[in-house]
């Protein structure tokens, strides 16, 4: 067993081990029969101070009544209606979404990465998780940091695992502080057969010189499925900017190409030596410490293809033979410091082949130029660019579509900070300075992570979203490939300094770019919408029989529940005013109706009611299928779905008697 100086420690699970039967009767089944298989197994877990109680905490959650918040709400009611920003503590989100539970494609999320003051801990949840409290921010000087950090996150990763589907897919992004608890976490918790990918992705395009031994341009990804089998990985789809850039400048046969480099990133000494152009007789080298991509003899063949012959020759550069061409010759002692050409010259009869062939079209593999004037490149034919790629695990500017020297010619312009800068320049274009995020994932990383393994018209779930780059993916890919994604996220914000930034900075990104009123100036608007709610309460039948009318609203719409119509279960408020009890209508156009006033107040389902609801449903051109809420049902009829208060509420909200408010077992 190794033991780290906080108490942690990798222990070999050894089934002769004494167990308090007392410890192990509050233990979810589920995890019981884990922890029985470690045992027999001999498998290895991650064991640190307050694990057991972190494993309990999830299970006593209280789920929270919702308030909308109409002022930070965006869209239709209908698009409301599919999207929505809570504001509150995510693990007391998690378990208020309890009719989500089991139906969550994606959860895509960037927890805090214990850098030092940038997550809270309150020492009251190992006893009662709803305890209100913040907490004190863990500082780097806390000895019990990473404890701490694994005791916060633990409840958090177990109820994602549950908000799953079976097929759904976790995406974690995490640096190198906590990349190794959070994948042994993860490893426990999701079973080590379900890591699909651990992601690096380049953050920065070139390395800071700091004082660290070596220094860090990537961060991490950790992709988990609830269940490989299930899960799909798909191709990335190539969108219309990517093809843009392909043409055909010489009526190629293969078709539309683009210039790529000829040079990559490998230092390879025998692969750095000089090749001689036929137009001008410049010698070209590979830039910096880059090498040329492809085999010697590969090079010399295509260079031929220009009309001279080319040779293998020591111009005293130092370097591995140039390819030179017959009758060529070097000008002058060497290339001028940080340089990557040398002046060189060649025969006429040379440059008059080459531009003959130039004229001819079709050019060769290698070229130099629309004109000839430039340096060695290579066609990318468009042809033998798959409109779908596998990913890899290493991600780099490419893959993002872009080309980093040409980032400054978009909205943002580029700065050697490097790609992660690249979230932070978004964010400030769309809100403008001052927002007080120093590090923000950049919008292609994320719009990248939802192609890959959330289905077209699947939900994403971020509950720890920040500035909103979550729920900005998903309305782009819907507004550009017409998708249908549908997202939820949660943001607690930082309410000890007032600023409970769901609201002032992730509703207002929200808003800015689904009505293209930016910062920055006008943008096309993406469309969509959201619903923004604040946690507030505890659930119980006393809370709920306390209510007034507008708060059980929300509730009613926040918590409904249709086993039979999962995707569009969610309720559309109705907001055209005249209605005493019609409060929702489902995607199917049945009306629901709350006959509710207030405590104390009518709450009786009866004859004179339903006249109204029916009256209030045809003036909508509703359908006559009338789901109504109420405390008593008083008058009985085939087309009415009568939903007792405040019993049907607490079970959509998983608090039926029978039951406990969360369980890991599979749905």
């Amino acid at each position: 067993m190794c033991v780290s100086s906080e108490g942690q420690d990798y222990e070999h699970t050894d089934p002769s081990q004494s167990v308090s039967v007392e410890s192990l009767r509050s233990v979810p089944s589920e995890q019981l029969l884990s922890l029985v298989e470690q045992a027999l197994g001999g498998g290895i877990r991650l064991s640190f101070p307050g694990r057991a109680n972190a494993m309990r905490i999830a299970r006593r959650v209280r789920p929270r009544v919702t308030r909308s918040i109409k002022k930070f709400s965006v869209g239709t009611p209908e698009d409301q209606a599919l999207n929505r920003l809570i504001e509150g503590d995510n693990l007391q989100a998690m378990s208020t979404l309890y009719r989500d539970r089991g139906q969550v494609d994606l959860i895509l999320t960037d927890p805090p990465y214990n850098t030092g003051n940038d997550f809270r801990y309150n020492d009251k949840w190992d006893r009662d998780p709803n305890d209100p409290g913040l907490g004190e921010f863990v500082s780097m000087e806390d000895g019990a940091r990473h404890t701490k950090w694994m005791k916060f996150m633990w409840p958090r990763l177990q109820m994602m695992r549950s908000m799953l589907k079976r097929s759904g897919v976790l995406a974690i992004c995490i640096d190198h502080r906590e990349l190794f608890h959070l994948g042994q976490m993860l490893d426990e918790l999701f079973g080590e057969e379900n890591r699909l990918a651990i992601v690096n992705w380049q953050k920065a395009s070139a390395p800071k010189n700091d004082k660290n031994h070596v220094a860090s341009t990537t961060e991490y990804v950790l992709v988990y499925a609830r269940d490989k089998d299930a899960a799909r990985t798909e191709a990335l789809e190539r969108d219309s900017n990517s093809f843009s850039r392909y043409r055909n400048h010489d009526d190629d046969p293969l078709g539309r190409w683009r210039e790529h480099d000829l040079s990559a990133r490998t230092p390879e000494a025998k692969s750095q030596y000089g090749i001689q152009s036929p137009f001008t007789g410049t010698i070209y080298y590979p830039p910096g410490t880059r090498s040329w991509s492809h085999p010697k003899r590969n090079i010399k063949t295509w260079l031929e293809e220009w009309g001279s012959s080319y040779e293998e020759l020591d111009i005293g550069d130092g370097r591995a033979k140039a390819l030179m061409l017959k009758g060529g010759r070097v000008l002058g002692q060497d290339n001028s410091p940080g340089s990557n050409t040398r002046e060189g010259h060649v025969p006429q009869s040379v440059s008059k082949a080459a531009q003959a062939r130039l004229a001819a079209g079709n050019w060769p593999f290698v070229w130099f130029g629309l004109e000839g004037l430039g340096g060695p490149r290579v066609k990318k034919h468009l042809e033998k660019v798959r409109k779908g790629f596998v990913p890899t695990t290493y991600w780099s500017d490419d893959d993002f579509g872009i080309e980093l020297d040409e980032l400054g010619s978009t909205a943002w312009d580029w700065e050697q900070s490097g790609l992660s800068q690249s979230g932070i320049k978004e964010l400030n274009a769309i809100v403008g300075s001052g927002h007080g995020f120093e590090t923000v994932k950049p919008l292609q990383l994320v719009t990248k992570l939802i192609q890959i393994w959330c289905p077209a018209d699947g939900l994403v779930l971020d509950p720890f979203a920040g500035s909103g780059t979550t729920g900005h993916a998903v309305l782009l890919l819907n507004k550009e490939a017409g998708t249908e994604r549908r997202f939820v996220l949660v943001e607690q914000g930082r309410p000890e300094k007032g600023d409970a930034y769901a609201s002032s900075l992730t509703a207002d990104r929200l808003r800015r770019i689904v009505t293209g009123n930016w910062a920055s100036g006008p943008n096309e608007p993406l469309g969509g919408g959201f619903e923004f709610v604040r946690l507030d309460k505890k659930v119980d039948a006393h809370a709920l029989l306390q209510m007034e009318r507008d708060e059980m609203v929300d509730t009613v719409i926040a918590s409904h529940f249709d086993a039979n119509r999962r995707k569009g279960s969610n309720l559309i408020r109705i907001t055209e005013p005249g209605h005493k009890y019609l409060v929702a209508r489902n995607s199917a156009d049945e009306g629901f109706f709350l006959v509710w006033d207030g405590h104390g107040a009518n709450t009786d389902f009866d004859v004179s009611v339903y006249e109204a609801c029916a009256d209030e449903a045809e003036r909508l051109g509703l359908k006559p299928i009338y789901h109504v809420y109420a405390r008593l049902y008083l008058y009985q009829t085939d087309n009415v779905r009568f939903y007792q208060i405040p019993d049907r509420i607490l079970a959509d909200f998983g608090l039926d008697v029978g039951s406990e408010p969360f369980t890991e077992t599979d749905s």
